[in-house]
């Protein structure tokens, strides 16, 4: 998915990014002990730069274990051994994050898919993803486990009690890492671009598998995290069933994040989509299964689609997924372009577009309605140096999707056929090119626009010259089936869900001005 391009969750980048996705772990404990009176206070993110002393150290060491038997007594998940532990510094920590940004897979499949993600409107042309990325991971940190040493991280300039709730939440990947390993039951994606129909296709089955999956972590984490927070009240998640939906209404307030108030709505929402997402459907299932199913049995049948995560009763009711498959297009392309990317266009990569084209309220409406999306980027070969291939303009794009109905499908073409002229400049509507109303065509600074509907399918083509993108449109049209979409197998990568990908690996962030993150480090 076009989010998933950010969220790669590869060995170590994706873990720490992850700190990003997270709005604010203090900010969800207060939001949490609102709707509880006799809630523990769980101070708002004022890290002191003092380090603590030798005794506080101890304490703080100390608790771990006695975290780590709540989180299992949490979860049903068997402590099989101790955690280790380590105290370290901010200095350590921000060059641990700057390592494993410029080392990580995830981060360089990120950088890629900037200007996939730039064509599409996403962010805007003059964005710079890896300046901003890094100015967020640096802010404040509460901690972090790391899969690769088994480690989990303690920060030496936070006060112990502010941490214990971070460690509730980290401890929970830590037995989740001893259950299932997360370093390989988190990386199902494919790393390579695909270079023929069959590699095409199976990047799509397994696309949004990783956020699917990062969401049921930190989903699980978040549900121990605010069990924990709420402990001395006798109260669970599981007791509260409107609490998941009013931490997510909550959340989406970045008054108190200069840094995430600044964001483009894309890495907003790819950001929280794990936490606030991933939460509301393990509630779902501890509400509607219990424990066993929610923790454990998630986690050896997890869910292959961020569909699936917004709607736990698609996942609970094994109902299908929608998923395109695409015919083979690379002798259409082949002569003048090199493969970049391909991916799903989910629901939530819907719902981003149209709200940040359309308004919160056309997205609202529109993205339940979609039944199914596809994209793919390719690079003019003509694109020689690096500055011609990190422009949009080396870059062709089609993106072929299916709706539940017709009106459904209108809504979407005329939302997006709108941003045409913000996107591009010189834009021209070739109204004498258009075979009937059913195509919009348009000259741009970047080539050729082909937008048209059939049905309740849109084809939107951008950069490819308007004979070939009608070639493309037609060979895909052609071998869509007319019945129901066929369910997902294996996981698969939403442009925006990479995003959230790539900031899972990262950790947990503060809403309140981002003041500290966790995060799962290196795998």
């Amino acid at each position: 998915m076009l989010l998933g391009v950010l969220w790669v969750r590869s060995t170590s980048l994706s873990r720490l990014t992850a700190v990003l996705a997270l709005t604010s772990v203090c900010y969800f404990a207060n939001a949490a002990q609102s709707s509880t009176p006799n809630a523990p206070t769980v101070p708002a993110a004022a890290a002191t730069q003092k380090a603590m002393t030798k005794q506080q150290a101890k304490e703080l060491f100390h608790s771990v274990d006695e975290i780590l038997s709540f989180v299992s007594s949490d979860t049903k998940l068997p402590i099989e051994h101790t955690v280790k532990r380590k105290l370290i510094s901010r200095d350590q920590v921000n060059r641990y994050l700057k390592e494993k940004f410029d080392e990580d897979e995830g981060a360089k499949r990120m950088e890629r898919s900037e200007v996939v993600l730039k064509k599409f409107g996403l962010l805007d042309r003059d964005f710079h993803l890896r300046t901003f990325l890094l100015s967020l991971l640096t802010e404040q940190i509460a901690g972090f486990y790391d899969n690769k040493t088994k480690t989990v991280n303690l920060l030496d300039w936070i006060e112990p009690e502010e941490q214990k709730p971070v460690l509730a939440h980290e401890l929970t990947h830590a037995l989740q890492d001893q259950k299932i390993d997360l370093t390989k039951w988190s990386d199902v994606s494919l790393p390579d671009t695909s270079h023929n129909v069959q590699e095409d296709n199976h990047h799509l089955q397994v696309d949004e598998a990783d956020t699917a999956r990062t969401a049921v972590a930190e989903g699980q984490a978040m549900a121990v995290f605010i069990d924990y927070t709420l402990r001395s009240s006798g109260k669970t998640i599981a007791d509260a069933p409107d609490l998941a939906n009013r931490l997510k209404d909550q959340a989406t307030d970045t008054s108190g994040s200069p840094v995430m108030a600044r964001a483009p709505l894309l890495l907003q929402e790819s950001l929280l989509f794990p936490y606030s997402e991933g939460l509301s459907f393990e509630q779902a299932i501890l509400v509607k299964a219990g424990k066993e199913a929610a923790f454990s049995g998630v986690l050896a049948n997890p869910p292959t689609s961020t569909f699936e995560i917004m709607h736990p009763e698609a996942y609970i009711a094994h109902a299908p997924v929608p998923v395109i498959r695409l015919p083979d297009i690379h002798p259409l392309l082949d002569p003048e372009y090199t493969p970049y990317d391909i991916g799903v266009m989910g629901e939530l990569d819907v719902r981003i577009l149209a709200e940040l084209f359309g308004g919160r309220e056309q997205a609202t409406a529109l993205a339940p309605e979609w039944n199914g999306g596809v994209y793919y980027a390719a690079q003019r070969k003509s694109a020689v140096t690096e500055a011609e291939k990190e422009s949009t303009a080396s870059i062709g794009l089609l993106y072929y999707s299916r709706w539940k109905n017709v009106d459904s499908a209108r809504s979407f073409l005329r939302i997006y056929a709108a941003q045409i002229p913000r996107k591009y400049s010189n834009v021209v509507e070739r109204k004498k090119d258009e075979t009937d109303e059913s195509e919009l065509i348009y000259s741009t600074n970047e080539g050729d626009v082909l937008i048209s509907r059939s049905g309740d399918s849109v084809f939107i083509g951008e950069g490819f010259n308007l004979s070939l993108a009608r070639k493309l449109r037609d060979t895909i049209a052609s071998v869509q089936p007319e019945g129901p979409m066929q369910q997902a197998i294996s996981p698969v990568t939403e442009p925006t869900l990479s995003m959230s990908r790539v900031l899972a690996s990262f950790g947990d962030i503060s809403k309140n001005s981002l003041q500290r993150y966790t995060s799962r480090g290196a795998k």
